[in-house]
């Protein structure tokens, strides 16, 4: 017995909503994992980490070729190369100092941010001065007192680089098939970083102990979320895609509380629900204006 076109089509789209689901599950843990290792090889040793585990899978898998590459190819990548790492330099440093949910809350106001000034609709402010409402809440209710503007500072510099990233994303696929520019952008990050990495992490980085969590990292954070990405932008548009994106802070909150015992106070849920519900808003006004793509990407620098 054939089944329902129709039938068929929505059991791809759920389950390509699972993948989504999961593929930020994963990212969160690995945010989570990387708090952990704060204490051995502080924030930056954790982004070379990460970046160097994440550039050599993406190295392994793709084997991208470096030849024949324009001035303006190399500008694109080194420029996103960098970006990668100012932008996991700056979230990780937040880390420090704010519990993950609430880091994660701030940062996802970047892209908010760009998807409303992209939808050039009067009604997508409404949905921003939602998501500013959310994140005084946050402050108000110090998210069990653990509020610190140094690290809310960084948080929402994260968040602008993740702007940056969007935009330089889709100018080094548009340069580079596959994945070919990411992996070449990851090294480039692994590089940036590695000085400060080295000098602040030391002997540290060689540990075995934190060297498989960093790769726990890398797998969690960049590989598994990159591939289920992959599967589900086939079967799904990509307002959903975007709006399911938009969950981040919750599951980050909830990853949080499961793995680092960072607990939510009722005024922390409402301000993350508050920017949650503002950033899937900001997606549908951008989606009914055709620029939902791209708005709010799955990589965030986590």
């Amino acid at each position: 017995m054939e089944k329902n076109p129709s039938t068929a089509s929505a059991a791809a789209r759920v389950g390509a909503t699972g993948l989504v689901v999961l593929g930020l599950v994963c990212q969160e843990l690995g945010a989570a994992i990387a708090v952990t290792l704060f204490p051995h090889v502080g924030a930056t040793g954790m982004v070379l980490l990460r970046l160097l585990f994440s550039a050599g899978i993406l190295l392994v898998v793709f084997r991208p070729s470096v030849r024949g590459r324009s001035r303006a190819d190399w500008l694109t990548v080194i420029g996103f190369g960098l970006v990668l790492a100012t932008m996991n330099a700056l979230f990780y440093t937040s880390l420090l100092t704010l519990p993950l949910g609430f880091a994660v809350t701030i940062e996802l106001l970047g892209p908010l941010v760009l998807s409303v000034v992209i939808s050039r609709r009067p009604s997508a402010w409404l949905w921003a001065a939602l998501a500013f409402i959310g994140i005084l809440v946050l402050g108000w209710s110090g998210f069990g007192h653990q509020f610190n503007p140094v690290g809310a500072a960084c948080a929402a510099a994260a968040g602008g680089m993740w702007v940056c990233y969007i935009l330089l994303s889709a100018r080094t696929g548009q340069r580079f098939s596959r994945l070919d520019g990411l992996a070449i952008a990851m090294s480039i990050g692994a590089l940036a970083i590695a000085p400060i990495g080295i000098l602040t992490a030391g002997a540290a980085l060689l540990a075995p102990v934190d060297i498989a969590l960093g790769l726990a990292v890398a797998v969690l954070s960049s590989a598994i979320p990159y591939a289920l990405e992959l599967i589900s932008l086939r079967r799904l548009p990509a307002a959903t895609f975007s709006i399911l994106l938009s969950l981040a802070p919750a599951i980050a909150a909830l990853a949080g509380l499961v793995v680092l015992r960072q607990h939510l106070t009722l005024l922390g849920s409402v301000g993350i629900g508050c920017v949650v519900v503002a950033s899937m808003g900001a997606v549908l006004v951008a989606a009914r204006n055709g620029t939902a793509r791209g708005t709010v990407p799955s990589e965030p620098p986590l």
